[in-house]
């Protein structure tokens, strides 16, 4: 498989080894872990329900949500090597980058309500993706453990700000104002900022810790020894406070698993700390929701708890590929679909808009899944042997090109 890494990812590396990479300096353990992002996403899009219990129910439940966290966590990485890794490009180098950077925001947004305009059930992530890289470009040259600090607060502070402003979204009409004035809301035929910031599936307002973080972890020296060690123990950490404390206050504040099933019309409450059955928020005022870690709850749990997840699968990605040629054989395909990411995506989404797969009874959901991945690596395998990057990546590449007339 060609794993030539795209200019600004190879300069990324230049000033020393960073685990996961090829000789030629492409990020083989970054494309590992998008890999299975992408491939988690397909299982949440077109794979069977979680009812269908077992260890295959348990696979699909865990595939809900947290890939998308980790797409996102990986954005932050990404986003600090477009601007310069170790160190963060200044100058004439540095508005180049930011220029890039705002480029493929503004192209990923568009993508993103293009592929709304094909009207599947999937809660597409390319517009929100695209306004976090905007919302967290400005903290690109800030050190690794300010960017941790920024991420920790912004998970503990704004899921209790988004559960408010979703309440007085709920209970006022301010919200349809804004949106009558909203440029974005006029020429997508949406809800337009108000949607992406506060009332979408991926509001930005809670999501924007994950790509702060993501920034912080490529900001460290990654080829020290250990460093990726105290990464995955900080994973496991989160992940065991996100979703144990989850459970801890669902069983431990009076009436809260009562509150959250009232709630959401359900008795998914006593799985609510890591399950996405109890659905998302319901916006309904109901204060015990802030205490569930569901997937998609927006609550800090959830984020804590997905964050460790995501922390853990990319620390393992870089160390597995950068220690066993036989792990870098045998994930090949994966990474690949990782190193084609955008275009995997956006191609599944038109695959289940061309081939109406959400209209197949339940018992046709796992042989759909399957061979949408295995289309996905053989076409990406097949593809990387020949082509540097992906076709929508070739062409975000172009399109960013104008960003070296900047002065």
């Amino acid at each position: 498989m060609r794993c030539d890494a795209p200019p600004e990812a190879a300069s990324s590396v230049g000033a020393g080894h960073l685990p996961g990479t090829s000789s030629t300096g492409r990020l083989i353990g970054l494309d590992l872990a998008r890999g299975l992002a992408i491939l988690g996403m397909f299982a949440a899009h077109v794979g069977p329900e979680p009812s269908v219990g077992g260890p295959l129910g348990w696979v699909m439940e865990a595939a809900r949500g947290r890939p998308a966290a980790l797409f996102a966590l990986l954005a932050g990485f990404t986003l600090v090597i477009l601007t310069g890794r170790p160190e963060p490009r200044t100058g004439r180098a540095g508005r180049q980058a930011v220029g890039r950077v705002l480029i493929r925001s503004a192209i990923l947004i568009a993508l993103g309500y293009a592929l709304i305009a094909l009207d599947t059930d999937i809660d597409v992530i390319l517009a929100a993706y695209g306004l976090l890289f905007v919302l967290a470009l400005p903290l690109y040259r800030l050190r690794a453990a300010t960017l941790a600090v920024i991420a920790a607060a912004a998970a503990l502070v704004l899921p209790q700000v988004l559960y408010v402003i979703r309440i007085a979204v709920e209970n006022g009409n301010w919200a349809d104002a804004v949106i009558a004035f909203d440029p974005l809301a006029r020429i997508t035929d949406s809800d337009g900022f108000v949607e992406l910031f506060i009332t979408g599936a991926y509001p930005v307002v809670t999501w924007l810790p994950f790509i702060i973080a993501g920034m912080a972890v490529a900001k460290l020296d990654l080829g020290r020894s250990g460093v990726l060690s105290r990464v995955a123990m900080c994973g496991g950490a989160l992940a065991v406070l996100g979703y144990g404390g989850s459970w801890l206050a669902l069983h431990l504040v009076p009436g809260a698993q009562a509150a959250v099933n009232a709630a959401t019309d359900t008795t998914a409450a006593a799985s609510a700390w890591w399950s996405d059955a109890v659905g998302e928020d319901p916006t309904a005022g109901v204060p015990a929701w802030l205490l569930v870690a569901a997937p998609h709850s927006q609550t800090t749990w959830s984020i804590l708890g997905n964050t460790g997840v995501a922390l853990l699968i990319l620390a393992t990605c870089l160390v597995a590929t950068d220690r066993s040629a036989q792990v870098r054989w045998a994930a090949s395909p994966v990474i690949a679909v990782g190193s084609i990411a955008l275009t995997a995506y956006v191609g599944q989404i038109i695959a289940i808009r061309v081939l109406g797969v959400e209209d197949l009874p339940d018992s046709a959901a796992l042989p759909v899944f399957i061979c949408f991945a295995v289309a996905a690596m053989l076409l990406a395998l097949a593809w990387t042997q020949v082509f540097r990057r992906g076709p929508l990546e070739y062409l975000l590449h172009a399109a960013t090109m104008p960003a070296r007339m900047i002065k």
